[in-house]
């Protein structure tokens, strides 16, 4: 089963009435489409750069970066004291990151790590003020155990592709959809955590850690 989470004609007036996209994002969101590559996109990523801003966002960790688009939305929030950490198993693709953000002018804003997300995760030291999570939805219950212990009062938690094209309302039993259900169900559980799923795109949970 695959659903329209938004409708077609929303969506397309959401995207239509957004303010000028910086062009090196534009870029990149035409390799995407080149490359059939998924991304974020553009309200997404505009809805993660606001909740950034929102809590003063200096130090972030992503967990699967692809080849950069939603790290560098991001790393506009941040500003210029702030870090942007990228982890991304294809080196390929960490390479094409690290040319986009030199590209914005944001290359010190961003440290590339090339390889396994949780082994990168375990070589920071210390709380983040907003950890994204976009990896193998059968790995997110073990991201959300990692990263929860990591997000510092007032920061922010959130993870893509919460309703994996509607599959999340069906019977499939794959072990990504699996995954997000029960990482939906251990979000709203957790008492540290105010939690809400924002049905835009595919679907992202963003989650504030209490004081």
């Amino acid at each position: 089963m695959r659903l329209d989470i938004v409708h077609p004609q929303v969506d397309e007036y959401l995207k239509r009435v957004l303010p000028p996209t910086p062009s090196v994002l534009r870029e990149m969101e035409e390799e995407g489409n080149r490359r059939d590559f998924p991304i974020i996109g553009p309200l997404c990523g505009r809805l993660l750069a606001i909740l950034a801003l929102a809590v003063r966002a200096r130090r972030v960790f992503e967990m699967g970066s692809g080849f950069g688009y939603s790290a560098l939305w991001l790393a506009q929030a941040v500003g210029p004291r702030g870090t942007v950490i990228l982890t991304e198993g294809s080196l390929e693709n960490a390479e094409t990151a690290k040319r986009y953000f030199t590209k914005a002018g944001l290359g010190g804003r961003a440290r590339i790590y090339a390889g396994d997300a949780f082994e990168a995760f375990e070589r920071e030291k210390g709380a983040f003020d907003f950890i994204f999570v976009d990896i193998e939805k059968r790995d997110y219950v073990e991201a959300y155990r990692r990263a929860r212990a990591r997000i510092r009062p007032g920061g922010i938690l959130a993870f893509d592709n919460m309703l994996r094209d509607g599959r999340v309302a069906g019977v499939e039993q794959d072990p990504g959809t699996e995954g997000v259900r029960e990482l939906t169900r251990l979000l709203y559980a957790d008492e540290r955590l105010e939690t809400m799923i924002v049905p835009l795109r595919d679907g992202v949970s963003v989650s504030i850690a209490r004081s």
